[in-house]
């Protein structure tokens, strides 16, 4: 077929088999003015895609661009261009060092098999960045889908073919600009923690614990302490975070299943996306970035979210307030630790600007509302049996405090003092169950034996069950 008998639809179709093998740039411009037969203005086209081809080229299968995302928070990131100095990473060093023999003293749970570090912000960036990907992905899917379907809803009937076999690029469109959204949310994020655990959730590689020097300075800037004070407790709290985590191996993957649990029930408003969508100008995507920030697109919770979410909330509680009492006893020492201790809950409580914006983005924040309750808790349970019967409730999942423990320490302490002591807990529904079924007496939904077709059991026959028959004799 020659250039001048092709189609407006069929113009757009090589535009769109150009983009995405990579030759927006030489698009020509005598092409792009014949999308004017399908009412596409055609210089908004040739800045959608300039715009647009660095994150066409990055996304994966799914649409969405996580190297755009890191190279945005890598560029905010590394604004400033500052590293971490020696006499920075000694002071630090140092801190580490008497804290963790301070935390020996606090806990039993054993130390890190690797030295702690101190990062640059780029450095935090990258090190934390594939946890955020995990969390961010199921709404970013979320977002790419319902920009889908809203623009397909949009079209005429007889483009309908069209949109269909241009839909990656619909998603690339919503996904890049959710990725873009997260790279500058983790950026700015990078300029207030001040260590790895700061955040609250196993952002760092399981038993690294880490201090951000700039950030600490930051921090410590209005506190009016001494700054060794500050480093000790500072490095003391995440020591005893990054050694929880690495003792409780299957806590990791707790904390982020339940994040992303929650994540993948959070839908796009589509109203308020169509909405969007009907006066959507691709080449000016301020108005869906914004829309990205301020969480207008993510409809109010659901209450199985809401259930979700105060799960999640109890269980960060239960881990901070672990970390907070071991970093309390371990810091006894210091002066201005109690000072120390209050600045870092009302800051963990309010959180920062990226935090929120984090909220906004996928519709969660990771705020710990029942630490004081929980911290009360593992006080209660450090006086009345001691730091070692203490941390051997993070032996395994089934022994950690629940959401009724922080409403009645004295049960849990009442259970724990009973188990010191040998008594044997009352059993409770799962044990009697446990124990109906170890005895043979579990109910059974099988045919009986007068029924026909059924074949005597070992029992009924006299004699023993085939070599291969495992069944209880």
């Amino acid at each position: 077929m020659a250039d001048d008998d092709r189609s407006p639809e069929d113009e757009f179709q090589e535009l769109i088999r150009q983009l995405f093998g990579g030759g927006a740039g030489d698009i020509d411009p005598e092409q792009l003015s014949r999308l004017s037969g399908m009412n596409i203005d055609p210089a908004m086209m040739q800045t959608v895609m300039r715009h647009l081809q660095g994150a066409f080229a990055g996304a994966d299968s799914g649409g969405i661009s996580w190297e755009l995302a890191q190279r945005q928070a890598l560029h905010i990131a590394n604004q400033d261009g500052l590293g971490v100095t020696t006499g920075q990473r000694t002071d630090l060093d140092q801190a580490f060092a008497l804290a963790a023999l301070w935390l020996g003293e606090a806990t039993t749970i054993s130390e890190l098999a690797s030295p702690p570090r101190t990062l640059t912000r780029g450095g935090w960036v990258e090190a934390t960045l594939p946890v955020w990907q995990q969390l961010a992905e199921p709404v970013a899917t979320s977002i790419a889908d319902a920009l889908t379907s809203a623009l397909s809803e949009q079209a005429p009937d007889d483009m309908q073919g069209l949109v269909q076999g241009a839909g990656r690029l619909m998603r690339t469109v919503g996904g890049s600009l959710f990725a873009s959204q997260l790279g500058q949310v983790v950026g700015n994020l990078s300029k207030e923690v001040v260590s790895g655990g700061d955040v609250g959730i196993p952002l760092m590689p399981d038993g690294e614990a880490a201090i951000l020097p700039q950030n600490f300075a930051d921090f410590g800037r209005d506190l009016e302490v001494p700054e060794d004070q500050l480093a000790l407790y500072v490095a003391t709290r995440e020591l005893a975070h990054a050694r929880l985590f690495r003792h409780a191996r299957w806590l990791r993957l707790h904390v982020i299943s339940q994040i992303t649990d929650f994540a993948r029930g959070v839908h796009v408003d589509t109203d308020a996306l169509e909405e969007l969508a009907s006066r959507f100008d691709p080449s000016e995507p301020e108005e869906l970035r914004r829309a990205l920030e301020s969480g207008a697109l993510l409809p109010a919770r659901s209450e199985a979210q809401d259930a979700a979410l105060a799960r999640l909330e109890n269980l960060l509680a239960t881990i901070e307030g672990w970390v907070e009492v071991v970093t309390a006893d371990a810091t006894s020492r210091l002066p201005s630790a109690d000072r120390i201790a209050e600045a870092v809950r009302r800051r963990r409580a309010v959180g920062g600007p990226a935090e929120r914006a984090l909220g906004s983005l996928v519709g969660l924040e990771l705020r710990p509302r029942r630490m004081r309750e929980a911290a009360a808790m593992w006080r209660a349970v450090t006086d009345a049996v001691g730091p070692a019967a203490r941390d051997a409730l993070w032996d395994y999942p089934d022994l950690m405090p629940g959401a009724d423990d922080i409403d009645d320490p004295a049960a849990l302490v009442a259970r724990l003092e009973a188990r010191a002591r040998g008594e044997e807990p009352a059993p409770d529904e799962f044990d009697d169950a446990l124990a109906k079924l170890l005895a043979g007496d579990a109910p059974d939904d099988r045919t009986g034996p007068d029924e026909p077709g059924d074949e005597p059991g070992p029992d009924e026959s006299g004699e023993g069950g085939a070599p291969d028959d495992h069944r209880p004799v």
